[in-house]
């Protein structure tokens, strides 16, 4: 008589979640919130990448392995999914760009990466003046994180986004079951790999 068994269903490939490299921006500039604001919009958020760096190795392996590259739309992650991916095909998409940073109207000049620590705070309390809430930055993290699932039933997928949104996408994918196998940190180049234990 024939072993009959049920086939085993294949597991997804990982997904790997990687902060961009160090961007082309002055965040020791000195500024009110009004020049903050226009340091955000003008300087950082259009700044490529500080020339001459290198993507870690093992994060190019990674790729490697990856089926598919995601990227925001942002230069930095793009230039960043570049040096990870050289000469591959990238899935640029805007969902994952980085959560505003709308600095709250408060007097005195302070460095840029000051301000974005008081934004980041009052931003987190619900103050996003007319920009992107906290509220909708987290219903576009899950949805980026269900582009991100679907990607890798096709195999191992690998994302160049930002610090703060990759954060916010942590609780969505472990909701679905993933787990992070290896956590990297939070500076520029790090990286996070998850794979599916859901079943």
């Amino acid at each position: 008589m024939t072993d009959i068994r049920p086939a085993t269903p294949s597991r997804p490939g990982f997904i790997t979640i990687a902060r961009h490299g160090q961007p082309l921006a002055n965040r020791e500039a000195m500024l009110d919130w009004r020049g903050y604001e226009d340091w955000w919009d003008n300087e950082y958020q259009p700044a490529p990448l500080v020339a001459g760096q290198v993507a870690p190795e093992a994060l190019q392996q990674q790729a490697v392995e990856a089926s598919t590259i995601f990227a925001s739309t942002l230069r930095r992650a793009v230039e960043t999914a570049q040096a990870v991916a050289p000469n591959r095909d990238l899935v640029i998409d805007k969902d994952f760009i980085e959560a505003e940073l709308p600095p709250p109207p408060w007097p005195g000049r302070f460095m840029a990466k000051t301000w974005g620590v008081f934004a980041r705070c009052t931003w987190w309390l619900g103050q996003s003046r007319g920009r992107e809430s906290r509220v909708d930055a987290d219903i576009r993290a899950a949805r980026a994180v269900e582009r991100l699932i679907r990607a890798a039933d096709d195999g191992p997928v690998v994302c160049c986004a930002h610090g703060w949104f990759n954060r916010m996408m942590r609780p969505h994918l472990k909701a679905a079951g993933w787990v992070c196998v290896r956590d990297g940190g939070d500076s520029y180049w790090s990286w996070r790999r998850y794979e599916y234990r859901g079943d």
